[in-house]
């Protein structure tokens, strides 16, 4: 039952985040002078629609969809919950007709055309800063904070979570639902290890016990932990440093970070970081499939065909489409918090600004430079280019999203 509220939850989420975003090119066309034929939420078959006659909104009849009389805006709900349409008079650059896109000026088109961008990274700064005002949660290991107006809040301590077979966390008896509350290092007996007996350690949050477990890697320590209110002391092993489990057990907390003045700049400066990590983590998976492709090409060398196909397998991995986003992303955040919810729908406002900033001819940022390559060379765009490079582009993206949602597929029934 989770799963499916999840789902739903992130098909709504989903929808909200690229209707604002069309809302901006909405709202952009607008203010510049382009008239606005259709403003959907959701993609058609069309399910109800409205126009504005003699001042007042009508419904449109059924009877009226193919062939609506009149002239101005229709307001439109549709029955696919996927997103949302701005649809513009005359959307080809070649248009010339009064209102119409094409007829726009070169620096109206570009508002009009990152308009929607802009608007995802308002939406992400929106949520960025109530969620500073009420609590952050720290999935970055370098997170923005302002530390004199910070405040920790700890929703679920450190806790025991699935327990792995022969693991020191199995050889002393540790259970799901354990809490860490304290590490203390008792000493060792390897030639040259520095004793410091007694060193106590109150375990707060993950990165206590990581670093904790970084320091004292390999060796015995005394750990205190609570379960069911009473209060238990275990001498373990703590697993190698570069061991997947710390103590071969997953661990996990819930913890937020509030601020009071500092909220917008906490905001804003996640909002930018998110951004720059987005970037960053597109540039990596570009590197890594494209790389690894050409590596997988070098038939003299078996090293590099295997380092490739690393490459690549990193590359899906770290891909995920509607699929993995609303079937598996959603409901586990959904199960972290309201809080985590909301940290997520602001990551994936910010991934779709920085997708449609890219120079892919079927997003935002493509069809601005394809006009302004055109408008560089002092030759017209017609609409037959257009559309053969904006159409092969887009059937480009489709056959990507078809690979990543099989992918997603593969990996939900796994």
């Amino acid at each position: 039952m989770s799963v499916v509220f999840g789902i739903i939850v992130g098909l709504f989420i989903l929808m909200l985040l690229v209707t604002g975003h069309e809302l901006g090119h909405f709202i952009a066309a607008r203010r510049n002078g382009v008239e606005v034929e259709e403003f959907g939420i959701g993609f058609p078959p069309r399910a109800i629609a409205w126009r504005k006659v003699d001042g007042k909104w009508r419904r449109i009849k059924k009877t009226e969809w193919k062939k609506m009389p009149g002239e101005g805006l229709v307001l439109s709900l549709n029955w696919l919950p996927i997103g949302g349409f701005c649809q513009m008079k005359g959307e080809s650059d070649a248009d010339t007709r009064k209102g119409s896109f094409g007829r726009a000026n070169f620096w109206r088109k570009t508002k009009i055309l990152f308009a929607g961008v802009a608007m995802n990274w308002l939406m992400a700064f929106i949520v960025l800063t109530v969620l500073a005002w009420i609590g952050m949660p720290h999935l970055l290991s370098n997170q923005f904070q302002i530390d004199e107006d910070t405040q920790l809040v700890v929703k679920r301590p450190v806790t025991i979570g699935e327990v792995k077979k022969g693991s020191p966390a199995d050889l002393v008896n540790l259970h799901e639902g354990d809490i860490v509350r304290q590490m203390r290092f008792v000493g060792c007996s390897e030639p040259g290890c520095e004793v410091s007996d007694g060193e106590r350690v109150q375990i707060t949050t993950t990165g206590d016990l990581l670093a904790f477990n970084e320091k004292y890697a390999g060796q015995k320590v005394w750990m205190t932990y609570e379960r069911n209110s009473d209060v238990m002391t275990a001498e373990i092993q703590l697993n190698g440093a570069d061991d997947e489990y710390i103590l071969g057990a997953t661990i996990g907390d819930l913890i937020y970070y509030r601020n009071t003045w500092s909220a917008p700049v906490v905001g804003f400066m996640t909002t930018l970081q998110l951004t720059g990590e987005t970037f960053k983590g597109i540039g990596e998976l570009v590197w890594n499939l494209f790389s690894g492709v050409a590596r997988q090409l070098n038939i003299f060398d078996s090293g590099a065909r295997q380092s490739g196909a690393e490459a690549v397998q990193k590359a899906g991995d770290s891909v995920s489409g509607p699929v993995g986003i609303i079937g598996v992303l959603f409901p586990n955040m959904l199960s972290s918090g309201i809080n985590t919810l909301l940290f997520l729908t602001a990551i994936i406002s910010i991934s779709l600004a920085c997708m449609n900033v890219l120079p892919i001819p079927a997003l935002d940022g493509g069809r601005w430079l394809l006009i302004l390559i055109f408008k560089l060379r002092k030759k017209k765009l017609t609409k037959e280019t257009e559309e053969k490079i904006v159409g092969r582009a887009f059937a480009a993206l489709l056959i990507i999203v078809a690979i990543v949602t099989v992918l997603d597929i593969v990996r939900l029934i796994r």
